[in-house]
C-alpha cells in the first residue's frame, strides 16, 4: 500500500466556513477517485501547541494510483478554488506501508 499524508496550516484570517469548506470538498474526494482506498481527514484537537491545523491521509494499491489522485482534476480544483486561498504552510511525505 503507498500512504500520502499532509498537512496544512491556514493563513491569519480564515474563516470557520473556509476551514468547512476544504473538509466538505476534499471529502467528496472517493467518490470521485476510485484508486482512493483510504482517506482520513480532521482538523487538530488543539492538544499541542504549534501543530499543524488539518491532517489528511491517504491510501493506494500503489504509486500510479496516487498519481492517478494527485493530478486528478477534482483533486486539483480543491487545491486551486479551496486551500489554496488559505494556505500558510504545507508539508506533505509519500511512503510504502509495510515496506
Amino acid at each position: 500500500m503507498f500512504r500520502h499524508v499532509v498537512l496544512f496550516t491556514w493563513a491569519d484570517g480564515t474563516t470557520d466556513e473556509q476551514r468547512t469548506a476544504v473538509a466538505t470538498e476534499l471529502g467528496r474526494l472517493p467518490e470521485i477517485i476510485p484508486e482512493i482506498r483510504a482517506y482520513t481527514l480532521g482538523t487538530d484537537a488543539g492538544v499541542n501547541p504549534g501543530n499543524h491545523e488539518f491532517a489528511l491521509i491517504a491510501d493506494f494499491d500503489s504509486v500510479d494510483d496516487y498519481l492517478v489522485y494527485r493530478d486528478h482534476p477534482a483533486h486539483q480544483a480543491v487545491i486551486a478554488e479551496h486551500i489554496k486561498p488559505i494556505l500558510a504552510s504545507r508539508a506533505a511525505v509519500q511512503y510504502t506501508v509495510g515496506g
